[in-house]
């Protein structure tokens, strides 16, 4: 039996339940939802509130489930899509490398998912437990296409309730 699959589950999953849990609940270190809903608002990301939950939640619970060997495809795909929501709104234009906030590290991870789900969950998953292993090029394809569906789904939609609020908001030149 190899534990490879079981030892990337476990790291990947677990840093992604703790970096959900730093949004959520501030732990590790992390900004908390307030710090977190500050920070889509910044990103335009509107509504912030909901997003901020929605963000930090998928993080937590999709980690977990990772961790679990769950609904693996599920799970990386609702990673890949916080991963790719995280590129394209604050490390893009930063430019590759993490040192300076780039996306490479956001890069490994999403290569990292599409690997564990082409391989499978292995042996020692929920999925293997129940028989219920999905994995191969297609799943880990269409775990990608679902990430960055949704990604886009987010972005445009927040940006647009972004742009709808600030029309509706007072003119404060006119003062």
């Amino acid at each position: 039996m190899s534990v490879g699959p079981l030892i990337v589950r476990v790291v990947i999953g677990s840093l992604f339940v703790g970096h959900g849990m730093q949004k959520l609940a501030g732990w590790f270190g992390g900004a908390g939802i307030e710090g977190t809903e500050k920070m889509m608002d910044a990103l335009d990301l509107h509504p912030s509130r909901r997003n901020a939950i929605a963000s930090g939640a998928t993080e937590a619970v999709c980690g977990g489930m990772l961790v679990a060997g769950l609904a693996t495809p599920v799970a990386a795909a609702g990673l890949v899509g916080t991963m790719v929501t995280a590129i394209r709104t604050v490390h893009w234009r930063n430019g590759l490398w993490n040192s300076n906030r780039g996306w490479e590290y956001n890069a490994v991870l999403i290569a990292s998912l599409f690997a564990l789900v082409e391989a499978g969950p292995g042996a020692v998953s929920m999925d293997a437990a129940r028989g219920r292993v999905r994995s191969g090029f297609g799943w880990a394809f269409g775990a990608i296409a679902a990430g960055a569906a949704a990604s886009t789904a987010i972005v445009e939609l927040g940006h647009r309730n972004a742009r709808a609020r600030k029309a509706a908001a007072p003119d404060d030149s006119a003062a």
